[in-house]
């Protein structure tokens, strides 16, 4: 990885308040690219590129104080505009027994929103062109207005002729989206511009109807997309190598207590060794490994000290 490199990281970061088996709550905060740019943080911090976070949120102390988290590890708010009176979303999150999550939103009002709309939002999707990559998701896409997402696409095709590549995350949120079809539709536009995709099977099976992994990954491919790989829980992820469609098992015996950011710190790690020059089997172990151990905390963030 080059040192100076720029990267930008676009969505929504919220208040997450956690249900403890006794009855305690705990704060924290989390998003899935937020997340992601944390754990891309964590592994690049010794290689020094600058990981910003493109946002808009309150002048509230929460957003204060989601600004002091982004800061403490090592995220750039160049890119985080301020709303007055506006609030950031929010979300409830308990787990059961297997480690599964359930979450409830608040977040119809969030700052997030209306992080590209008017002068502020031009001025910050123009400073795009400025970034080597950008790493987005479908929620980024989901929060914004018609007139919004079509903002961030120009936007992230001026930086593509600056010479940034785009990596994307489908990540499919059903209740986020007017319907499926907007949906697919929306993902499908920035399938046709990205440079690596990051899908779930789940999600494209939600999407476009069931089908196998080998399916789903054509299907991406099909539009143009030049790298995926392609997330299949417990079943590791698949990608093609020529021909072939490869298979990187899931590290196998891993209990776990939640699952969240699971995908979101696969993400990081895969693109991390990407840009580091390691091919596609390391990057996805490296995705693997942290995936495996963020999912032994509970909460989107696991401590500082527990990266592996």
């Amino acid at each position: 990885m080059t040192d100076g490199m720029k990267i930008a990281a676009i969505g929504e970061c919220m208040i997450e308040i956690r249900h403890k088996c006794d009855g305690a709550l705990t704060l924290a905060f989390g998003g899935d690219t937020s997340n992601t740019a944390v754990y891309f943080s964590r592994l690049a911090r010794d290689k020094e590129p600058q990981v910003d976070y493109l946002t808009a949120l309150g002048d509230d102390p929460y957003s204060d104080q989601m600004v002091k988290f982004w800061r403490d590890e090592g995220i750039g708010i160049n890119l985080v505009s301020r709303r007055p009176g506006r609030l950031p979303g929010l979300y409830t999150i308990s787990t059961d027994r297997a480690g599964e999550r359930g979450f409830y939103y608040w977040r119809s009002a969030a700052a997030a929103r209306e992080m590209l709309r008017d002068e502020i939002g031009a001025r910050l999707a123009k400073e795009l062109c400025g970034y080597n990559l950008i790493y987005l998701s479908g929620v980024s896409l989901s929060i914004l207005t018609r007139v919004d997402q079509k903002t961030l696409l120009t936007a992230l095709e001026h930086a593509i002729s600056a010479g940034a590549r785009v990596a994307f995350d489908p990540n499919y949120r059903p209740n986020a989206w007017p319907n499926r079809q907007v949906a697919a539709e929306t993902i499908d536009k920035v399938y046709r511009i990205c440079h690596i995709a990051l899908p779930g099977l789940n999600d494209e099976c939600a999407l476009h109807g069931t089908m196998d992994a080998a399916t789903a990954v054509a299907r991406v491919a099909n539009l143009g997309v030049p790298e995926i790989c392609l997330k299949d829980s417990d079943n590791g992820c698949f990608f093609y190598h020529g021909d072939s469609l490869l298979n990187v098992p899931a590290l196998p015996g891993i209990k776990p207590v939640d699952t969240t950011a699971a995908g979101d710190s696969f993400n990081a790690a895969y693109l991390f060794s990407r840009l580091s020059g390691e091919n596609q089997v390391e990057a996805a172990s490296a995705g693997h490994r942290l995936a495996a151990q963020v999912i032994k905390y509970p909460g989107a963030v696991i401590p500082l000290e527990a990266m592996p």
